[in-house]
Parts: structure tokens; sequence; C-alpha cells
């Protein structure tokens, strides 16, 4: 069954929505939290639209997916459309001009590829709305409309983990991330020079997960103990390091949760470390000189050398 995706989404709109717009002054913060909610939303709009038109029932279906599979990715985009238009209608109310859509690429060629992805960028999204929470205290309809979406996005993300045969709820905590390492993990997807506004959020060296995989930039699921191996470029860092620096790779998963692992290097732009047991679901990953000692905070101020990056686990 073929149903044109945006005019679902924006006849559900009303009834998502009208309760929580009421116009109210919002605060600098309030407006930074949204903007990059609805960043995040574009990019995931544009997923999940493709991942419906790209590909036929039939495609789903010969790769295991059950009978309904790419309906239920087609409801999907429509409630991130419903997203959208609610974030937008709050900024747009309150005299802020909602960030526009930029231009994505998506690394799939199949729906398994598509759906290993849509769990990486779902996750990102959920991780930026538990992160954000804390920014949107002063506003209770905003914290409360928040919180319905972010449930929301956790079921898609269950229903993506179990369409690929790996536990819907692997861990008993999701995993919170900063405005900044949210903001980086998605430029990955975005088309340099693409968007029409960028937002206000300083962009990191990059940190490469460079473990054989298959599909290219899919990420395969990985058990504690596995190995996972980085590269990074040095003369991009914001504070040069000497050749001899103990390096680590900070572990974030579930809350707020750091692992620390030292890296081994080899030479001075790649290395690996083993994943410590007990990091499960998905974890990012920052490049970092401490060993410990600091918190995320810590970490997306002054201690994230490159990165962070997705590291997708059992």
């Amino acid at each position: 069954m073929r149903f044109s995706i945006l005019p679902l989404a924006i006849g559900l709109l009303p009834f998502a929505s009208a309760a929580p717009l009421e116009k109210r002054a919002l605060s600098q913060s309030d407006i930074d939290t949204l903007q990059l909610a609805l960043y995040l939303e574009n990019l995931e709009f544009s997923l999940y639209t493709g991942g419906f038109n790209n590909f036929d029932d039939a495609a789903y279906r010969a790769q295991g997916f059950p009978p309904g599979f790419r309906d239920n990715v087609g409801v999907i985009a429509q409630q991130e459309g419903v997203h959208i238009r609610t974030i937008s209608t709050v900024l747009s109310n309150n005299g802020v001009k909602p960030v526009p859509k930029c231009e994505y690429t998506f690394n799939y060629t199949d729906p398994i590829s598509f759906v290993a992805l849509a769990n990486m960028i779902t996750t990102v999204g959920i991780g930026a709305y538990i992160g954000g929470a804390t920014n949107l205290t002063d506003n209770a309809e905003l914290l409360l409309t928040a919180g319905s979406i972010v449930t929301n996005e956790a079921r898609h993300d269950t229903f993506l983990r179990d369409g690929l045969k790996a536990s819907p709820f692997p861990t008993p905590f999701d995993t919170a991330l900063t405005s900044v390492w949210a903001y980086n993990l998605a430029q990955m997807f975005v088309v340099p020079g693409s968007c029409p506004q960028d937002l206000p959020i300083i962009k990191l060296p990059k940190l490469n997960n460079t473990t054989p995989m298959k599909p290219t930039d899919i990420q395969t699921p990985k058990d504690g103990g596995s190995t996972i191996s980085f590269s990074w470029d040095p003369s991009t860092f914001f504070v040069q390091q000497n050749d001899g620096t103990q390096l680590y790779i900070a572990l974030l998963n579930q809350v707020t949760m750091i692992s620390f692992v030292p890296i081994a290097k080899t030479p001075a732009r790649s290395g690996s470390i083993t994943v410590p047991n007990g990091v499960a679901g998905v974890a990012f990953a920052a490049l970092t000189t401490f060993g410990s000692g600091v918190d995320l905070n810590g970490l997306t101020a002054f201690g994230t050398l490159a990165g962070p990056s997705e590291v997708v686990l059992g």
C-alpha cells in the first residue's frame, strides 16, 4: 500500500499539538533546545521517507521483515512530520524562525541497511531529547511535550531493533547526549554546506569508527569484549598532543555512565579498544586524554579531542 506521507502528517497535527502550543515567552535555552530537536527531526523525516519510498513491501519481505513492516516505516515518517510541525509552530508562535532542513546523504542500499542506519540515527534523537530535558525545566508545557515525543521515538527504535532481530530493549537506561555531541553526530549525514542555517554549536574534529563492517558505514552489532577500531587526524585537534601522550576512548552508555578505555595506537592516527562488559545497546565514543575524573559535561566543554562516534552494540 502506498500513501502520501506529508498530508497525513499535517492532518494529524491538531491532535498532537493543540494543547501545548499556547503562546508564551521562550527562554534562550528553550529556543536552542527546540532548534536542535527540529534539526534532528528534519534529518529523521528525510531518512524514514526514503526508507518508505525507496523499497516496496516485497523488498522488505525478501530480507526477512514481516508483512506490514514497510507500512510502519511510513507511519514513523508521518509521526516525524508531526514532530516537525509541532516544534516549528512553537518557535513561530514565539517569533523565532524554525531552522530549515538541510540536504542529507544516507548510505543504505537495501531494507536491512536502512533499518540499521535508522536505529543509529533514532538513537541520537532519543539521546538529544533526554539530554535537552534539563534545559526545559522552567517550561512545564515544553517539558511535557518533549517527554511525549521521546517516548514515541523510543517506540520507533524498539520496532527497528526488533526488525533486526536484536534485543528491543538492550539496556535498562537510554543514553543522554549534550547538544554539542548530538549535533556533531548528525553531521555524518548532512551534506557539507547544504544547510540554509547552521546552528550556533561548535563542530568537533571527527573520530571515525573503522571497524570492518558490511555494508560500509552501517554499524553491525558488537558484544562486550569485541574489538573496535578508530582513526582520527591529529592536525584537526583544538589542542595539539605529543606523540607519546596516552589517549583513551571515553564510551558513554546508559544515562551518562562513562567507561574510559586506553587505546592502543598504531602509529599516531588510529587505534583500537576492547569494549568493556556491561556496555550495551548503543554507545558514543570520544577520543580524550582523560582516563577518569571527567563527566559528560566536562568531555563536551574541554575533554574531547575527536568525536563523538556512534558504536552499535549487542
